[in-house]
């Protein structure tokens, strides 16, 4: 079976947040592997990875193995596959009754250890798939079910067509009532073991239909219904009741407009009855499955003339949107009002981008909901044509808001120090590159670039403790955001240093800064308890020019002037000019 884009998202996903050169979907089709979605390597390479996922599908536990080498378990890997290996997870895939469907797999060549928060992560895009997989199941399922039910439609089609239908005058003035020989064989009786009676008629109607029946037949027989048709049950020779649909019309009125006579026609329903409720059961199911999986299943219609509307939605739509499903049953204003206004152009945009060239729907886009707040969704959705030329979706939408988080809590880790909230070395060289590429397309800009050291901190750390020099090292970096303008970028590029970078300053205004700086500090002395913490900053400064090769260049002479600072007693600032003698600040 060839991979799903469904599954190759989800496959994607994963291997990008776990930073593996292969994440594979297993699916078991008849007990047997087969790849439902893929990504790191093309589905005809990526096949020959089966082998190595047969340790995961029998069980129903996370399995995560930092390195492979020495397991006997994958003492048989294919040959080749060295680059995906020694790492290897694999998170089964289990229906709500703990059946296995599959496995989500990943692969890497070097060793990983995933902490409870990544294993977590793994077992909720197990869990996803494993959703995809359910409905997917349960749609063969329908779908069979609904080829059964096609047959026997054929079936009952061809017996209809081959039976008699039923005949039946009523004579008003004489009290009888005259029925066909097809009629009574219906019933099951031969051509004289039938009442012409009217009142007989009443005793063979089911007893619970009978007042329905009666109130039909009467609102007809008062001219407030052009004709009479109902359905019921009437009893057969043997005793048994039958489902059948009578209709008829008064062909004659007295003066007074009361009836004279009546003619109509019987129709045996049982099997058309039998098919409906079976049909409702299969409707039922399918709407009890969509109405349980977690998300919005729905089916999206576009007019040609632009009106849209969502002619089928599950449940979820509560949840997913907190609207109801007769508010989007006409058109979509509901929908647009609750997504994220920066979002909106992009979620329209990309619906038609789909209506014109019939591709895949997929966009990850806000909504602000009135009890849950601001919320991600992610909505996936194949569209098709129809013969009217409107354009129809059948879709997913899914909540990925933790996934999100989770996504910005890493960029976060990435680039943010801990300690003291800083941008880290590597987010600030970042910074820095970008500046002096801002610097260098210019023509009058300019920036200047200062190195700070806490003043003597291994000493505090000895004296103090390292956890007072944490708190030394968060001091000043709060003391020093105080000066930051939102222009200037700041970073703790190593244990006690910290840099800075004043976007369009020169040298004189960068020693005020540090002066500033060195000011606020000796305003704002450290405390712990009633103990006072000592702390000072020296200071080198230096300006980024234009003809600097790299950001590491101003970095460089910033960090030879700090280094002039402390060998000249500290808590002193000192500039380094690109090419002149040292200046010193005091």
């Amino acid at each position: 079976m060839a991979a799903d884009e469904r599954f190759n998202g989800l496959a994607r996903l994963a291997r990008r947040h776990f930073n593996v050169a292969l994440s594979l979907i297993i699916r078991l089709d008849g007990g047997r592997p087969a790849i439902a979605g893929c990504d790191g390597l093309p589905l005809s390479e990526a096949a020959r990875a089966l082998t190595l996922c047969a340790a995961a599908l029998p069980s129903a536990e996370l399995l995560v193995v930092a390195d492979t080498r020495g397991d006997p378990r994958f003492a048989q890997a294919p040959q080749g596959l060295d680059a995906l290996l020694p790492f290897y997870a694999a998170c089964p895939l289990l229906a709500t009754d703990g059946t296995p469907l599959g496995a989500l797999c990943l692969f890497d060549g070097q060793s990983h250890h995933l902490d409870a928060s990544q294993r977590d992560s793994l077992q909720e895009l197990a869990m996803q798939a494993a959703a995809l997989l359910v409905g997917d199941h349960a749609l063969l399922h329908l779908q069979a079910e609904a080829d059964i039910l096609r047959d026997s439609e054929r079936r009952l089609a061809q017996a209809i067509a081959g039976s008699l239908t039923g005949i039946w005058e009523r004579n008003f003035q004489t009290g009888e009532i005259i029925y066909s020989k097809g009629w009574k064989a219906m019933l099951g009786y031969s051509e004289n073991e039938v009442s012409n009676r009217i009142e007989d008629s009443y005793l063979r109607v089911h007893p619970d239909d009978l007042a329905y029946v009666q109130a039909t037949i009467q609102a007809h027989f008062d001219g407030l219904t052009e004709r009479y048709e109902v359905e019921h049950r009437i009893r057969c020779k043997d005793g048994r009741y039958k489902w059948i649909c009578s209709r008829g019309q008064v062909v004659g009125r007295d003066n007074a407009g009361k009836p004279l006579r009546m003619i109509g026609t019987t129709s045996d329903i049982s099997a058309t009855r039998a098919m409906s409720e079976s049909l409702q059961q299969s409707v039922d199911l399918i709407t009890s499955l969509t109405n349980e999986v977690p998300g919005l299943v729905f089916q999206y219609r576009r007019r040609p003339d632009g009106a849209a509307y969502f002619s089928y939605v599950s449940a979820g739509i509560q949840d997913i949107y907190e609207v109801r499903a007769d508010q989007v049953a006409n058109d979509t204003a509901a929908i647009e009002a609750i997504i994220h206004p920066d979002d909106l152009p992009a979620y329209a945009a990309s619906l038609d981008l789909s209506a014109l060239n019939l591709t895949p729907w997929h966009l990850e886009y806000r909504v602000v909901l009135p009890r849950q707040g601001l919320r991600w969704r992610q909505g996936d959705a194949r569209p098709q044509r129809l013969e009217d030329g409107s354009t129809l979706w059948h879709g997913f939408i899914t909540d990925v808001t933790e996934r999100k988080r989770i996504e910005a809590e890493l960029q976060e880790f990435a680039t943010i120090d801990f300690l003291t909230q800083l941008p880290n070395r590597r987010h600030f060289m970042a910074q820095i590159d970008a500046e002096l590429a801002r610097i260098q397309r210019g023509t009058d800009h300019s920036a200047a670039v200062l190195m700070c050291d806490l003043d003597h901190f291994k000493s505090i750390n000895d004296q103090w403790g390292h956890a007072i020099g944490d708190l030394a090292l968060k001091h000043f970096a709060s003391l020093l955001r105080e000066q930051l303008r939102k222009i200037d970028i700041a970073g703790r590029v190593g244990g006690e240093e910290f840099a800075v970078v004043l976007v369009g300053a020169d040298s004189a205004e960068a020693v005020a800064f540090a002066q500033r700086v060195q000011q606020r500090m000796a305003a704002s002395p450290l405390f712990d308890g009633d103990r006072h913490i000592p702390l000072t900053i020296s200071v080198g400064v230096a300006v980024m020019e234009s003809s600097d090769a790299s950001a590491l260049a101003s970095l460089s002479r910033s960090d030879t002037a700090l280094y002039r600072a402390k060998q000249n007693g500290r808590n002193r600032i000192e500039y380094q000019p690109l090419s002149a003698a040292p200046v010193a600040q005091a």
